[in-house]
């Protein structure tokens, strides 16, 4: 059985969108068949775009970093290099706790507890800047070598 997906004329009006300057996701619409579908007729018909360099934005419409990652290892980093290392029986205090509802990006995200607990809160101290987490509990959520150990 033949494959009618790429007609004659759809081959034109991918082709006429495409110049227009629509995504492969607007033209998938618009002509009735799957993104990947127009990616690979896009391919195979040798029609690329040039590249352009947008940065990504915030939320506040700053932009951001590509490589938020490497940021947070670079973070992650500092923090081991000069602070003691947090011994794993030594408590830290969490003086902030707060609950689900009160989360925001100032309050460290680690749980305390166990959900459905009544005891149950989340430790709203101050987290690092790009971490989910306060120092104390950046040392315990991101440990040096981990992934090694877990990969043995």
């Amino acid at each position: 059985m033949p494959d009618n997906t790429w007609t004659i004329e759809r081959v034109e009006l991918l082709k006429s969108h495409f110049a227009a300057g629509l995504s492969c996701r607007e033209i998938a619409c618009e002509i009735g068949v799957s993104r990947n579908a127009v990616i690979g007729k896009l391919s195979r018909l040798s029609l690329t775009r040039e590249k352009t360099f947008k940065p990504r934005r915030d939320e506040a419409g700053r932009s951001r970093s590509k490589s938020v990652p490497r940021l947070q290892y670079r973070m992650l980093r500092k923090l081991f290099n000069e602070t003691p290392p947090a011994e794993t029986d030594q408590a830290i205090h969490s003086e902030q706790h707060c609950s689900l509802l009160e989360l925001s990006e100032e309050k460290c995200r680690w749980p305390i507890s166990h959900p459905g607990e009544e005891d149950f809160c989340f430790c709203g101290n101050r987290p690092l800047d790009g971490l989910p987490y306060c120092a104390g509990h950046s040392r315990l959520a991101y440990q040096p070598g981990s992934r090694q150990r877990r990969a043995g």
